[in-house]
């Protein structure tokens, strides 16, 4: 490029290159679905899929939390298309009564994104379902959730699961036999094992997807580290770690918006494809533009995934049609 200084067009090309909301392509005619939609990285990827055309539903647990967002969704994307669902994923009694509901319409699902999620409780709390509330909402919750929507997914023309993990998934571990925390009951290792667990399922479903010549494609991603409400409702106890994360978040986080821009490309970008890990280009992850990253071996092991898999469909209840 004339008149610029060496480096200085590799560095527009590259500032050029940042993928933003406005890339997202038009999703008119399509119906997507975002979990824990009522605020943070929900809320955004909820706002910016309606914006760009698709009719979304926004689940949530708290009637008047997702009224509340619901009310400014369409504050801030006049005439978009939405509408409030109750769906609790902690508890498989609601995510079966939605599914119920949902297939009742005889419409097909575009998107499904994965989002609610609780992080770090400082004590060890159950679901009504018995499980430990990280994992069980995180993990099994989802798990569920996907596995009864898949009729109504593979009527779709072209449909994608995203699968909201965290940079978190790095210290965590499958232990199958801890994997309620029952024996003992750490908070951030909790968290840990139900964000891997996250990637394990995404890869997993992607991977029988593939063998099943499926339509459907699943991606795993991760917002890096943002401003949301995990965050207040998250760590609690008094660690080192938990003290830390409070201390040094301000230094090291990115806003919600910013936050949802991996799991908008996911779901949105003719260039992702089924399986890849999307997270931040910024350092250690952190923060900055969606790009593919590499998540930990501990992701990449197929046997733990096929475990996990079998194991929580026991748990859930829930077994998958086939994929084609």
């Amino acid at each position: 490029m004339p008149g610029l200084a060496p480096g200085m067009a590799e560095a527009r090309a590259m500032a050029a290159s940042k993928w933003t909301a406005q890339q997202i392509p038009s999703q008119a005619g399509k119906t997507a679905l975002v979990t824990g939609a009522n605020s943070g990285i929900g809320y955004q990827a909820a706002l910016e899929l309606a914006r760009h055309g698709a009719h979304v539903l926004l689940g949530c647990r708290n009637a008047a939390k997702g009224k509340a967002a619901l009310d400014r969704l369409q504050r801030e994307a006049p005439g978009a298309s939405a509408e409030l669902v109750e769906l609790d994923m902690a508890s498989l009694a609601s995510i079966r009564a939605f599914a119920a509901a949902f297939a009742a319409r005889n419409i097909p699902l575009d998107l499904l994104i994965n989002n609610a999620g609780v992080m770090a409780l400082p004590h060890r709390e159950l679901t009504a379902d018995g499980f430990e509330r990280q994992f069980g909402t995180n993990h099994l919750g989802h798990f569920a959730l996907t596995g009864l929507l898949l009729p109504q997914l593979l009527a779709a023309p072209a449909p994608r699961v995203i699968t909201v993990a965290s940079i978190a998934h790095r210290n965590g571990k499958i232990d199958f036999d801890n994997l309620q925390s029952e024996r003992s009951y750490k908070p951030w290792d909790a968290y840990g094992e139900s964000k891997l667990a996250n990637i394990l399922f995404a890869k997993e479903l992607d991977r029988r997807a593939r063998a099943a010549h499926s339509k459907l494609i699943s991606i795993p991603v991760h917002p890096g580290v943002s401003t949301t409400n995990i965050f207040a409702n998250g760590p609690g106890d008094k660690s080192v770690k938990a003290i830390a994360v409070k201390l040094l978040a301000p230094v090291f986080m990115q806003a919600d918006d910013a936050g949802a821009l991996p799991t908008l490309y996911a779901a949105t970008s003719p260039e992702a494809k089924g399986g890849e890990y999307i997270g931040p280009d910024g350092f250690m992850e952190m923060k900055g533009s969606p790009k593919v990253v590499q998540p930990r071996p501990n992701a990449l092991d197929q046997a733990v995934a096929q475990r996990l898999w079998t194991v929580s469909e026991e748990l859930t209840g829930v077994s998958y049609p086939a994929l084609n």
